[in-house]
C-alpha cells in the first residue's frame, strides 16, 4: 500500500486531477485585483504554454534515461552525478523559492479570515508535516520490503541446503562448504543492493507525487487566467522549470531500474501533468476564482505539502545520498564539480522567480 506501482500512482493522480477543480470552486468574498484581460490573446499564450511545457518536460525527464543508450549518462558515471546534483538544486530551489512562498501567500491572503489563517503559519506547519510524512513513508516502505526480501532469500537458502543434503556424505561436506562461502558473500551484498534499489523506487514515486501536485496547481492557475501580462512571463519560466525538474525526476527513475513500461508511464505522466492542468484551467475559466477563500485554502495547503515533500527529497534522498557516497567522498574533483553544479541549479531556478 505504501509502495505504489506506477499504474496505481497514475490512477490516483488521475482522480486527483478530476476532483481538484470541483474542490477549488467557490464564491469570492474578496475583490480581485484589477488586471488587463484579453481572452483571445491569453488563449494564444496558453496554447503556446501547453506545447512548450510538454516538449520541455519530455526532454528533461528523458535526458537522464538515455543512459541505457549512452554509456556516459549511466548512473555509475561521473557525469550522471553532476547532472543529478544540478537537478537536485533545481528541485530544492523549487520547494524553497517557488512553492513554499506561494503557499504562504495563499494562506495569509486578506481574502481569508484573520482567525485562524492570519494568526498561525499554516504553510510551514503543513510543509513540516509533509516532510516528516515523507520520511516515514521512506523508512517504513524500505524496511517492509527489505524484510520481505530477506525472508524470501532465507527460504530459498534453506531449500538449497536441503537439496544439497540429498547427496553423499563426501559430496555434501565439500558442496556445503563451498555453498556456505558463496552464500555468505551473497547475503552480505544482495540484500544491500536490493534495499538500495527498492529505496530508489520509493524515492522516484514520492518525488513524482510531490512534483505533480504543484504542477497541477500551477497549470490550473495559468489556464484559468485571462491576463496576457500574467501568462506571458510564466510560459518561459515554467518551460525551464519543467525541463530542470524533469532532469531530477529522470535521474531518480533511471537509478530505480524500472521496467521499460513503468518508465514510459512515469515519464509520460510527468510530461503531461502541467499541460493537462492548463487544459483544466481553460475549461473552468468562468467558474474558477483564484481569490476565493476555498481556492486559496486548497491551493495553499497542497502547495505547502508539495514544498515539504520536495525539500525533503532534495536534501535527504538526492543530495545527502549522493554527496555522502564513497564515489563522491573519494574523488575531490567530482566533489567540486557536484557542488558547483548544485549551486548553479539552485541559483538558476531561483533566478526564474523574477519572471514567475
Amino acid at each position: 500500500m505504501i509502495n505504489f506501482k506506477p499504474t496505481q500512482l497514475l490512477i490516483f493522480l488521475c482522480c486527483f486531477l478530476i476532483l481538484l477543480p470541483s474542490i477549488v470552486r467557490g464564491e469570492c468574498t474578496c475583490e480581485p485585483e484589477d488586471e488587463d484581460r484579453n481572452k483571445p490573446l491569453a488563449l494564444k499564450y496558453k496554447l503556446v504554454a501547453i506545447a512548450s511545457i510538454l516538449v520541455a518536460g519530455a526532454i528533461g525527464v528523458c535526458f537522464p534515461l538515455l543512459g541505457r543508450k549512452f554509456e556516459a549518462l549511466r548512473p555509475e558515471k561521473n557525469l550522471f552525478f553532476i547532472i543529478k546534483a544540478f537537478a537536485a538544486g533545481v528541485i530544492l530551489s523549487t520547494g524553497f523559492i517557488h512553492v513554499l512562498p506561494d503557499a504562504t501567500e495563499s494562506l495569509t491572503s486578506p481574502c481569508l479570515n484573520e482567525n485562524p489563517w492570519g494568526k498561525f503559519p499554516f504553510a510551514g506547519l503543513v510543509a513540516m508535516t509533509a516532510a516528516i510524512g515523507t520520511l516515514m513513508v521512506d523508512v517504513f516502505a524500505t524496511s517492509h520490503y527489505t524484510k520481505s526480501h530477506l525472508k524470501t532469500q532465507q527460504e530459498q537458502s534453506e531449500g538449497d541446503e536441503e537439496k544439497t543434503g540429498e547427496n553423499g556424505n563426501h559430496v555434501h561436506v565439500h558442496t556445503h562448504a563451498t555453498h556456505g562461502h558463496s552464500h555468505g558473500s551473497v547475503s552480505l551484498i544482495e540484500p544491500s543492493a536490493s534495499s538500495q534499489l527498492l529505496r530508489q523506487r520509493v524515492v522516484s514515486q514520492v518525488l513524482e507525487l510531490g512534483i505533480v501536485v504543484h504542477s497541477v496547481i500551477i497549470g490550473i492557475s495559468l489556464g484559468a487566467s485571462e491576463s496576457p501580462k500574467t501568462i506571458k512571463p510564466l510560459v518561459a519560466a515554467l518551460t525551464f522549470h519543467q525541463f530542470f525538474e524533469g532532469m531530477g525526476l529522470g535521474g531518480c527513475i533511471s537509478q530505480a531500474k524500472f521496467k521499460s513500461r513503468a518508465v514510459a508511464i512515469m515519464a509520460l505522466f510527468f510530461s503531461i501533468t502541467t499541460p493537462v492542468g492548463i487544459a483544466i484551467g481553460l475549461g473552468i475559466t468562468n467558474t474558477y476564482d483564484e481569490s476565493s477563500p476555498t481556492a486559496l485554502i486548497v491551493e495553499g495547503l497542497l502547495n505547502s505539502a508539495s514544498a515539504g515533500i520536495l525539500i525533503y527529497m532534495a536534501l535527504v534522498d538526492l543530495l545527502a545520498a549522493d554527496f555522502m557516497s564513497p564515489k563522491l567522498q573519494n574523488n575531490g574533483i567530482l566533489q567540486m564539480g557536484a557542488c558547483v553544479s548544485l549551486l548553479l541549479g539552485a541559483g538558476l531556478m531561483s533566478a526564474l522567480a523574477v519572471w514567475a
